[in-house]
């Protein structure tokens, strides 16, 4: 591949990032502005920016790598996601939006944090401060290893110290998100998540087609009948707890602050019954597009060392040279832009959550840039120096995160009235154990890592008697159903 086009065709790509975050510094006058674009979302924004934000270059290499190794005993991986991104979109996104603007909330660390007791004067601190925790610990180690990512990738590819890449990497991302925030980030991640649907339907197709005589294939054993297992080599209960681990990826949607806040800045009900079809039909074609290049590569290249390097390997041999390099600029430009949306998160966090918008009043906005500023400066500084090994136990972050917030966000939007303490200790229990399960040799698929976790902080969350009371309120009811 022509080097030289690829540069220049990623330039081009991150010029337009930082227009883009220039024009919507324009339209941010506010910190509900700056986090949620002013609860004025666009459905086809809101579905495509989730979709990117949530999948990113995870889904162009990881899983068609995944398909590689696995066959089609991956598919368990593309039915947890699709699940995942299906039940939040139609389950839990007309709730959230519904309940947090009648609230005024604008972090989901808010709505996690509410206090729903008689007389309660504003939402529990305890939980705010829990909340934010696992979300800077997970979170800060997460956006570092997106830019230890790209760093790595753009230098192998363009032969750029490693150091130099990292930091010219995170400045384009962080100068865009500062300017535009919320608007910048949304608009970016659609752009990318365009050119991942591109990526993802051109490249099967084209190795399909570069496939000669499909009885050779046949007869070199490659596509036996033992390989097309759907449980792999796991029998037994192996072969349950393979299926339980990754279809179990889903869990942890329903509780990424980073994807549930596109459903807080949705406009209207019709944008969210337009974002609905649009979010879940890009999720399956992209994820099942790999999921197929993955099972054609094993085909195409079945010496592979590097099954994560399938997407780039096969573009370079079967793509011209620019249509090569776009492919490529999009794969680096989506390991890059993920942390966008992680980075506001984080942002809002510091500044809100942590209520250290108290130090500069009438400066909320400010506050919240800097703060965002900080967080990059911290991530680039543990891409740099922590050992390589911390990046090994950043793969938790997911599954963390979703097992701490999760069973909280489907309680509350079900109607539960839920105490601050049981909200705490259901959080606390499912990131502590998150982390522990995570050190611990790994289970076929991964189902304790990804299961446990997220049901133990459902069980503390709904046992107790005060946590599963109903709450007759027919206000409180209608704040929680979408409309009709």
């Amino acid at each position: 591949m022509d080097v030289s086009v690829a540069v220049y065709t990623l330039i081009f790509y991150k010029i337009l990032l930082l227009l883009i975050g220039f024009w919507s510094q324009q339209r941010t006058k506010s910190t509900t502005d700056y986090f949620l674009g002013g609860r004025n979302l666009g459905p086809v924004v809101a579905a495509i920016s989730y979709g990117a934000s949530s999948a990113s270059a995870w889904t162009l290499l990881g899983m068609s790598g995944a398909a590689y190794v696995l066959g089609p005993s991956a598919i368990w991986i593309v039915a947890g996601a699709i699940a995942g991104c299906a039940t939040a979109w139609i389950w839990i996104a007309p709730r959230l939006m519904h309940y947090t603007r009648t609230r005024n909330q604008i972090t989901l660390t808010a709505f996690l944090a509410e206090d729903e007791r008689p007389g309660a004067k504003g939402p529990s601190h305890r939980i705010q401060l829990l909340a934010s925790v696992v979300i800077l610990l997970s979170f800060m180690f997460y956006i570092a290893a997106q830019f230890q990512g790209a760093a790595t990738t753009f230098s192998t590819v363009f032969a750029r110290p490693l150091a130099e890449s990292l930091i010219l990497g995170a400045a384009i991302i962080t100068i865009y998100t500062f300017l535009g925030g919320f608007w910048a980030a949304s608009i970016t991640d659609t752009i990318q998540g365009a050119l991942m649907l591109v990526a993802a339907i051109l490249l099967p197709v084209v190795t399909c087609l570069s496939i000669g005589s499909w009885d050779e294939v046949w007869e070199s054993g490659i596509l036996s009948l033992e390989s097309l297992s759907v449980s792999g080599p796991n029998t037994g209960l192996a072969a349950l707890g393979f299926v339980l681990g990754n279809l179990a990826i889903g869990l942890g949607t329903l509780g990424q602050p980073h994807l549930l806040n596109r459903f807080m800045a949705l406009r209207d009900d019709r944008a969210l019954k337009q974002a609905q079809l649009l979010s879940i039909s890009w999720f399956s074609i992209v994820f099942v597009s790999m999921f197929a290049l993955g099972l054609l590569g094993r085909v195409v290249l079945p010496e592979l060392e590097d099954p994560e390097g399938l997407f780039f390997e096969l573009s370079t041999q079967l793509l011209p040279p620019f249509a090569a390099a776009v492919l490529l600029a999009a794969v680096l430009s989506a390991i890059m832009s993920t942390a966008d949306s992680m980075l506001l998160v984080v942002a809002s966090t510091i500044s809100h959550d942590l209520r250290l918008q108290r130090l500069l009043p009438g400066r909320e906005l400010l506050l919240s840039r800097l703060s965002m500023l900080t967080v990059a400066t911290i991530a680039v500084l543990i891409a740099l120096y922590l050992p390589a090994s911390i990046f090994e136990r950043v793969l938790f972050a997911w599954v963390a995160i979703g097992s701490a917030f999760g069973p909280t966000i489907l309680a509350r939007l079900a109607g539960a009235s839920l105490s601050p303490d049981a909200v705490a200790r259901s959080i606390g229990t499912g990131f502590a154990l998150a982390v522990l399960l995570s050190l611990l040799p790994s289970t076929s698929g991964d189902w304790a890592e990804r299961f446990i976790p997220f049901c133990t902080a459902t069980l503390v969350l709904l046992l107790p008697s005060i946590a599963i009371k109903i709450s007759p309120s027919s206000t409180r009811k209608s704040a929680i159903r979408p409309s009709r």
